[in-house]
């Protein structure tokens, strides 16, 4: 097993900001994810570049660029999916409330940095410099612009939050997700990790590099499960995205066959500083539920991790499932600057900060989402 001191040269091959600019920057974002409209740029200089992506108030755009489309319409779309509707109506009428005014206070006229088009942003070590140059730069080109980081928490981030916060940062919780670390240690006291383990060596399917011919067949399946299975609104990547970003060496696609060749199951892990996600997960669902495609998958990126020294984020969904592999619930949050506006849109995010923290947070903790 290599140690993260080891790995760490690895890992820039995982989060390469020249890699990412050489696929998006200047290029449109449909061809890539079908219902994302965003403008990819970078911010900063030399080894302190990041992407960012700059929006005006688009209409349905996938939640990963677009404020109102996380806090409203997913919000939505989860408490019809997951809550009783004693909970779910009186839940679904505030969002729609609480999301037209935020569509006049123009919540989506937003720059959001270090933004990699993916439901989880993993983040290096802080540079305060770096930090205050990106905000002054953002304010400078975009005046007219909230400024977001997304994708933090006080488990493994608490660094940028406490920097964002003495910059003026609102703090607006979005999700809860699971964080993994010492893996090895967990996979000998979590007996359902254990399982899912041995699963990866008794699985009747077999684990495969990625061909030119798969990449269509990978939109599918990922389709089949965050598109069709839970919500119309994550990015729903296409065939280009896949072969782009795995060409670049921004994604590892690891995939499992059947007995004929046919791909039935595949998971994309993205990785930088040290820790590894999984924005693309998808497998046939119309398959049998004994062959137990999502915990072949969840294994196969814990493994990773283990063989190479990483922590993991799973992102939200599923809790109850990473619950009991180890993964220790975290509020994320999004850090927002918005001092530079007008009241009326600076009034409109302390109310969005009221709710979540007043209603989302407990919700998702209670209800261990």
């Amino acid at each position: 097993m290599l140690n993260p001191a080891q790995h760490a040269s690895e890992c820039l091959i995982g989060g390469d900001v020249d890699d990412f600019a050489r696929v998006h920057v200047g290029q449109p974002t449909p061809p890539f994810v079908s219902n994302l409209v965003t403008r990819v740029e970078t911010i900063g200089t030399g080894a302190q570049r990041v992407p960012i992506t700059v929006n005006f108030s688009e209409r349905d755009n996938a939640w990963v660029c677009s404020p109102y489309t996380a806090y409203c319409a997913y919000a939505i779309d989860e408490a019809r999916r997951l809550m009783p509707s004693l909970v779910s109506y009186p839940l679904t009428q505030l969002c729609r409330l609480a999301g037209a005014g935020l569509r006049r206070a123009d919540i989506d006229r937003a720059v959001t940095i270090n933004n990699w088009l993916l439901s989880t942003n993993l983040y290096t070590s802080l540079e305060r410099d770096t930090l205050k140059q990106w905000i002054r730069e953002a304010r400078e080109r975009w005046p007219d612009h909230a400024i977001w980081f997304r994708s933090l928490n006080d488990a493994w981030t608490p660094d940028w939050i406490a920097a964002l916060r003495e910059e003026g940062a609102l703090l607006v919780p979005s999700r809860q997700v699971y964080l993994y670390s010492d893996i090895p240690r967990l996979a000998r006291r979590q007996p359902n990790l254990k399982v899912d383990l041995r699963l990866l060596e008794r699985t009747p399917l077999r684990q495969c590099e990625i061909r030119e011919s798969d990449y269509a067949r990978i939109e599918q399946l990922y389709a089949m499960l965050y598109l069709q299975k839970y919500s119309r609104l994550n990015p729903a990547y296409r065939a280009t995205f896949m072969e782009s970003w795995h060409r670049a060496g921004l994604l590892r696609l690891t995939g499992f066959r059947d007995s004929t060749g046919t791909l039935q199951a595949v998971v994309g892990t993205f990785e930088r500083a040290g820790v590894v996600t999984a924005p693309v997960v998808g497998y046939n669902t119309a398959l049998p539920q004994k062959l137990g495609l999502y915990r072949l998958l969840m294994a196969a990126v814990l493994k990773y991790a283990a063989d190479t020294g990483q922590r993991v984020n799973l992102s939200a969904g599923a809790a109850h499932f990473k619950r009991t592999r180890g993964g220790v619930p975290a509020i994320e949050y999004s850090a927002v600057l918005a001092n530079h506006l007008p009241a009326r849109r600076q009034r409109a995010l302390r109310g969005l900060v009221w709710l979540t923290e007043r209603i989302g947070v407990p919700l998702m903790t209670r209800l261990k989402l």
